[in-house]
């Protein structure tokens, strides 16, 4: 691996600052630079807080404003830079001199609008001093756990997700903020999220190689529309992908998305074909859509790796069950015959009009013992390599004390097992606490079928059963 490829490997001042200056700080709400600043109150930001402005403004939010950040006289890890683009250039070189640690640029009006001189000399001045930068044209980042908070998107409008193990990158803004809008009313956590537009300085490949090596990352998940450094990117990605799960949407798959992904962050698409190629060869999981993202994500995060294809359905609606079945096989997977051994136990907890064969339709009566018997059954069965528990809380006998029986299973991780549960108010209620326990919910057999095909693809890379 060569040093243009490790150079900015280490992001850590970006990602978890002890100091920050936002450079185009505002009093006035609706401003970028008053955002920024406001949702680093409402996170609880515990380092300093450096708001810049020269306008002769004293005091925001109740921090000492600076003209530049040269007067700023402490350390700073972090500068945050929301002014215009043709600003940007002399406000790094502040920067550099005060030896800030990181940069993350949030404006827009670069390469993205065919200004590339201006983004040239923002690459300039990173070479210069030897910061990295995340940007322009983005977002940037934001970690829970060090209550880092760069988006210039308001709490109100936008839920933080919780602190938790998935990382996400995003070449766009907007389908960024859309994501984490989502992953905080899903089951899981995040780890990392890092928003880098037009990847001016610090790009895929080196996102790709700071993720892999985060002790907070379980599973990265990238939504891109073009890599600059092809070559690099798939020589870490021999390595990366068989460290972690990296879930990859790629966006421009048609001739007029790659089009618009070069107006959008003047990124370079290149062929969906060649992009395929790649991801399969070198174990990227490949998701179709933005909820494929949230579904594999979820299933990565939570799950025990399974090389089999063979999934065990419970159901207490036949219809699901057969929705479910349809679901398997059309992503590559199949029900298995139960072993003698599996049915026997099964008939001897099973009312009579239960037929004890897959998929396994317990009655739209069941409750907690009927659940619990079928679960502890099928995670013994040497010919089940995973669980689908299709779980109606509409039924008679479906409570929280199913809820609570399938969080207790689901905490001893022995198969995956996946939850699909279709509803509303009640529903969710009984859902929330499963997912909240590790447990992934689908609101669809299609969803949860998808999710399995998915794990299995990649465990069978990592164990070196495809390629």
């Amino acid at each position: 691996m060569n040093d243009q490829m490790t150079k900015y490997a280490n992001l850590e001042k970006i990602m978890e600052p002890k100091s920050v200056a936002v450079i185009g700080a505002s009093e006035k709400p609706g401003k970028v630079g008053n955002a920024i600043m406001q949702n680093y109150v409402d996170v609880g930001f515990q380092g300093k807080l450096y708001p810049v402005n020269n306008n002769g403004i004293d005091k925001i939010m109740g921090f000492k404003v600076y003209k530049s950040i040269l007067d700023v006289k402490s350390e700073i890890d972090l500068a945050v830079i929301s002014v215009p683009a043709e600003i940007v250039p002399k406000v790094m070189e502040e920067c550099g001199k005060a030896k800030a640690k990181g940069i993350v640029i949030v404006s827009g009006g670069f390469s993205e609008v065919g200004n590339t001189g201006i983004q040239e000399k923002v690459v300039s001045i990173s070479k210069k001093y030897n910061i990295p930068v995340i940007g322009p044209n983005c977002l940037g980042v934001m970690d829970p756990r060090a209550r880092n908070d760069t988006l210039f998107l308001p709490t109100f409008k936008i839920d933080r997700p919780k602190i938790g193990g998935v990382s996400f990158v995003s070449q766009s803004g907007s389908v960024g903020s859309s994501i984490l809008d989502l992953i905080s009313s899903e089951g899981f956590g995040l780890a990392r999220f890092i928003s880098y537009g037009n990847a001016a300085v610090v790009d895929e490949v080196d996102l790709l190689n700071y993720l892999s090596k985060d002790k907070y990352t379980n599973v990265i998940v990238y939504y891109i529309e073009g890599v600059k450094r092809g070559r690099e990117f798939v020589e870490l990605a021999k390595t990366a992908t068989k460290l972690k799960p990296v879930v990859i949407l790629k966006g421009g798959v048609t001739p007029s998305g790659v089009n618009a992904a070069h107006s959008h962050t003047a990124s370079l698409a290149g062929s969906a074909q060649a992009y395929e190629a790649v991801f399969r060869q070198f174990g990227f999981v490949e998701a179709e859509t933005l909820e494929d993202l949230l579904y594999f994500a979820k299933i990565f995060d939570t799950q025990p790796f399974a090389t089999g294809n063979r999934i065990a359905i419970i159901t207490n609606g036949g219809g699901h069950g057969v929705l479910a079945t349809d679901a398997l096989y059309k992503n590559g997977l199949v029900l298995p015959e139960l072993s003698k051994s599996t049915q026997k136990e099964l008939r001897k907890s099973m009312p009579p009009i239960v037929n004890i064969r897959l998929p396994l339709d317990i009655g739209g009566d069941a409750g907690e013992q009927r659940f619990v018997a079928a679960l502890e059954a099928l995670s013994k069965d040497p010919n089940v390599d995973a669980i689908m528990s299709i779980t109606l809380f509409q039924t008679p006998g479906a409570d929280e004390k199913v809820a609570s029986s399938i969080v207790e299973f689901g905490s001893r991780k022995e198969k995956p097992l996946v939850v699909v549960s279709t509803g509303s108010t009640y529903t969710r209620s009984h859902t929330n606490l499963i997912e909240s326990s590790g447990v992934p919910v689908y609101d669809s057999p299609d969803q949860a079928a998808r999710a399995l095909a998915a794990l299995i693809k990649y465990s069978r890379y990592r164990k070196g059963m495809i390629t």
